[in-house]
């Protein structure tokens, strides 16, 4: 008998979810499940790939799924009508939102042209159109419900192959019964995992507020997710927490998460586009206002043109530090672009400021009296200067400049963690950062509660 030719299989899978219910990563844990008792050889954790936070149609999380593996033509067709039939009775397709994309595509390695493809969807702005015509090149096969629009983050999912920076996150999951109540969770418990596991796990407390940070509001199924820099990271985080409500299953993802892989550096403020996460240089040209809701907002500008650049209320320090700015400084504005408005022009909303010089404050002060040192007054302009207390007076005087503290200094400056979007790399993660796939992948990475 001939050896068995075995493929290499990349499922990817995005817009099942909607506001009221659902979640992605859900679907692909149930899926992962299923593959499983196939017999399949997964080859990586389940990529959780967040795209462009700034689009108008994304998703809730705007997360998307690839699950990689090796199988068989046989086990290959199965996992296929596994897939699509787990999509379907698992996503909220009565929601208009809703609509599902799965990409299947055989290969053992990710081509260029798909990668270029994904680095997009992350960065910018894709055309549906684009996606399919890249599908057919790479003879891959698309599987759309209602209009399919899923299937472009289906598609940047398998793109994105992670060999960049990344991250690890674990995924737990609430029984049916619970979802929509509040989640239960022994607090004290999430504090003292995060005083034992950083920096090796992240964002798990708002240092600001001790708000925990590991649980979303929402109807979804998840009940927490921890994020790390290692799957046995976060793995014995896990161990750690109390949880006060039974938990369906649990599951291991590689993301993106946490390592600005959204932020693309723009040349020149006129390159700057809505809905792009972009880093552009300027100084600041107009002083920074205070608007309703106790938003800061500033202008910055270079040879080509000028754009506003607003720190909301909840971002905390990066809020404080662009109060402080000057006309003159020069900084990096970083976050996503929103587009101009009849009251608003096209504005960054930062994520984080980099301060990169910083001119001089200084303040003027009447000179002091030669006689008994009190501090003269102005006789008006060019009339030079009179001393309240003994009448001397000077034309030849002229004011003090006084050099004042700016209380800002350069550097970073970061949203604070509790409204920081999923790709924003935090402070902690500086110096951390890594590249290439996983080696070996540990023994547990999901796990199933079998007696529920």
């Amino acid at each position: 008998m001939g050896r068995m030719i075995m493929l290499t299989m990349h499922v990817g899978i995005d817009d099942t979810d909607s506001p009221r219910t659902g979640c992605t990563t859900y679907i692909a844990s149930l899926l992962v499940d299923e593959l499983h008792g196939y017999g399949v050889k997964f080859i990586d954790y389940p990529n959780l790939v967040r795209l462009n936070p700034n689009v108008p149609w994304k998703t809730r999380g705007n997360g998307a799924l690839c699950l990689r593996f090796q199988c068989s033509g046989e086990q290959a067709e199965k996992a296929k009508e596994t897939t699509l039939d787990i999509v379907e009775r698992n996503s909220d397709l009565d929601h208009a939102r809703t609509e599902p994309g799965v990409v299947f595509y055989c290969g053992e390695v990710v081509p260029d042209d798909l990668k270029s493809f994904a680095r997009g969807a992350i960065q910018s702005v894709v055309k549906f159109a684009d996606a399919l015509k890249l599908v057919k090149k790479l003879r891959a096969e698309a599987v759309g419900f209602k209009s399919g629009r899923g299937i472009v983050g289906a598609l940047a999912a398998v793109g994105a192959a992670l060999t960049d920076d990344h991250t690890y996150e674990l995924i737990t999951y609430r029984t049916p019964t619970n979802r929509g109540r509040s989640r239960q969770l022994n607090a004290a418990s999430v504090l003292e995992m995060d005083k034992k596991t950083r920096p090796r796990t992240f964002n798990n407390v708002d240092p600001e507020t001790g708000r925990i940070l590991i649980t979303p509001h929402g109807p979804d199924p998840i009940l927490y997710g921890i994020r790390g820099e290692t799957a046995g990271a976060v793995k014995q985080a896990c161990k750690m927490i109390r949880s006060l409500e039974p938990i369906e299953r649990w599951t291991i993802f590689r993301t993106n998460h946490g390592t600005d892989a959204h932020l693309r550096n723009v040349a020149f403020i006129r390159e700057v586009r809505a809905y792009s996460p972009v880093i552009v240089k300027g100084g600041v040209s107009k002083a920074p206002w205070i608007v309703p809701r106790r938003h800061v907002l500033f202008k910055i500008e270079d040879d080509t043109g000028e754009i506003d650049c607003a720190a909301y209320e909840p971002t905390g320090e990066l809020r404080k530090a662009a109060r402080q700015l000057d006309v003159g400084d020069v900084v990096e504005a970083l976050g996503g672009v929103r587009p101009a408005s009849q009251n608003r022009p096209l504005t960054v909303n930062l994520e984080k400021i980099n301060v990169l010089d910083l001119v001089p404050k200084v303040a003027f002060r009447n000179p002091l009296c030669r006689q008994c040192g009190k501090r003269m007054e102005s006789m008006g302009k060019g009339q030079g200067f009179r001393c309240p207390k003994c009448g001397f007076r000077s034309s030849k005087l002229r004011r003090l400049t006084v050099k004042q503290e700016r209380g800002l200094t350069k550097g970073l400056y970061i949203t604070s963690p509790r409204s920081q979007r999923h790709l924003t790399k935090p402070f902690c993660r500086y110096g951390l950062e890594k590249s290439g796939n996983p080696r070996s992948m540990i023994k547990e990475w999901f796990w199933v509660n079998k007696t529920l």
